[in-house]
């Protein structure tokens, strides 16, 4: 009886990581919001101060 337990729970934990990426799709678009005042910088990937 334990080895069945063993196998069933080896194979839930080998199966596992594959549902989740079947979920989850590779490219996702993120879009970066800043604080009042400020604007994304795509060249450095942060929020910068906007002036004037």
């Amino acid at each position: 009886m334990m080895t069945i337990k063993t196998l069933l729970t080896a194979a839930a934990l080998a199966v596992t990581p594959a549902l989740a990426m079947a979920t989850c799709p590779s490219k996702q678009e993120v879009t970066m919001t800043c604080a009042a005042g400020q604007m994304y910088d795509a060249a450095t990937n942060s929020c910068k101060v906007v002036s004037g």
